[in-house]
């Protein structure tokens, strides 16, 4: 009789974990920091990459963007809205400056230029109630998870700017409720304001999330005590998550230490082998780390070693944050004149590529040049998809409008950088690739929002090509 009670129960947890992994689940994960009419936010992209790696990992398709203007938060929204249609589980994260306005939420895109009330509800900013009612009501189970409670300088010029009549205007975020099926949760309470964290690290309250949301076998409203406590904790008593749930079941987003029990069959141990929560830790640290691993930018790195202190690629990650940081230390002191101030405000496309007449040689050795610069692609003479998203992550690390198509002054800025010369694998015709004699340029103090910092990230290039054998896929 125990061997039948046992066996059925472990039957009945084998089908609920296996329903629990074939569930369609959908995720918007957006991070908006790059504002560009107040003071940015160093943070908030580091925090979706981090989610996005974290539910990708158990099992979420996953709608990701990056300092989003109002039009790139609303397209995304709507393809969100239309994957979550029949989903098991949607989830929806948000990580930026949000503002609350007569008891009504809303999110910041960041060409937002808030200076009133008459702003915010006329669709500068984005309707909280009426996104998530409009996205995610055809979802059996909702999450939400708002790290929208920084201190807003939105809020003091709406009030500074409403003379004639009373508005209440908070810089964190109101109180909602949830419906059915949802929980929501903030990353502090009611009307007050959340840490961001240190820059080019994970704010509290994710990097809460990031760590036990996924964790095997943890049911999530367990999970989400585990948060409060550990960001209660780590700021000292000074931010307490606050949240409403109205969940009618269990839900769990990684529910491995379930399978692994069925397996077992009849056994008096109900726990996990040790090796199941590795395995998943090693799985979303390698995530992580593909995330982040070609970048330029010394703030994603740091964020990569604060989660994961003795991470598998900590040395790598080190090597090349050091390079970024200090090695070019003097070559790019060298290498900030001779680029035309017209290269970083005209935009490029097909026609000014073309006006430049570049034969298939001409196109190799720009395909060469870049992989010299750490921007790996296939050296074929055709510029192809890939080769287009190489050359827009070149731009945007130069500071250049970020197109993926080249003008006269952009390819001129090119040729001039100085880029190494050992040719790469994925050069078909193997030549080396010419060292150039005049110095490579650098972005000007001012950039534009959403590129990042142009002059790191420009650094970060020149490296990229001195230690690309290092880090070359």
């Amino acid at each position: 009789m125990r061997f039948l009670i046992a066996t059925s129960t472990a039957a009945a947890l084998l089908a609920s974990a296996n329903a629990a992994l074939a569930e369609k689940r959908v995720a918007f994960v957006v991070g908006n920091g790059a504002y560009r009419h107040v003071t940015p936010l160093p943070n908030p992209p580091i925090d979706a990459k981090a989610m996005a790696a974290t539910l990708r990992n158990v099992g979420f398709e996953v709608i990701e963007g990056s300092n989003l203007t109002r039009d790139q938060m609303t397209a995304k929204l709507l393809d969100f809205g239309r994957k979550t249609q029949g989903s098991d589980v949607a989830v929806f994260y948000y990580a930026g400056h949000g503002i609350a306005v007569d008891g009504s939420n809303y999110l910041l895109p960041v060409d937002a230029d808030i200076k009133s009330e008459m702003d915010v509800k006329l669709g500068a900013a984005i309707n909280i109630d009426v996104t998530l009612d409009q996205t995610m009501s055809d979802a059996k189970v909702k999450l939400v998870f708002l790290d929208a409670c920084r201190d807003n300088p939105f809020a003091a010029k709406i009030k500074a700017n409403s003379t004639t009549r009373s508005v209440n205007v908070q810089s964190g975020l109101a109180e909602m409720k949830s419906g059915e099926g949802t929980l929501i949760a903030f990353a502090t309470g009611p009307g007050q304001t959340a840490l961001d964290g240190q820059e080019g690290n994970n704010s509290p309250f994710t990097r809460a999330l990031v760590d036990n949301i996924a964790k095997p076998g943890v049911e999530i409203q367990q999970a989400m005590t585990s948060v409060r406590a550990q960001v209660n904790e780590e700021t000292q008593k000074g931010q307490l998550p606050w949240g409403h749930t109205n969940l009618i079941g269990a839900v769990y987003l990684n529910p491995a230490q379930q399978t692994q029990l069925a397996n077992a069959a009849p056994s008096t141990s109900t726990s996990a082998p040790a090796a199941s929560t590795s395995s998943h830790s090693d799985g979303i640290e390698l995530e992580y780390w593909r995330s982040v691993k070609e970048t330029n930018k010394p703030e994603e790195l740091n964020a990569y070693i604060s989660a994961y202190p003795n991470g598998q690629f900590r040395a790598l990650a080190l090597a090349r944050l050091a390079a970024i940081e200090n090695g070019p230390s003097t070559t790019a002191r060298n290498l900030t004149s001779g680029v035309d101030p017209a290269t970083f405000t005209d935009d490029a496309s097909q026609l000014t590529e073309d006006q430049i007449g570049l034969d298939k040689g001409q196109r190799r050795d720009v395909q060469r040049r870049l992989n010299g610069l750490g921007f790996d692609n296939k050296v074929t003479g055709a510029f192809n998809g890939d080769t287009r998203s190489v050359l827009k992550r070149w731009q945007a690390a130069r500071g250049y409008p970020s197109t993926g198509y080249l003008n006269k002054l952009q390819h001129k800025a090119l040729l001039a950088e100085i880029v190494a010369t050992t040719p790469t694998a994925s050069d078909e015709s193997a030549k080396p690739a010419r060292r150039a004699s005049t110095p490579a340029p650098s972005a000007p103090a001012q950039h534009r929002s959403g590129g990042g910092d142009p002059g790191a990230a420009f650094v970060g290039g020149v490296v990229g090509g001195m230690m690309g054998g290092m880090f070359r896929r």
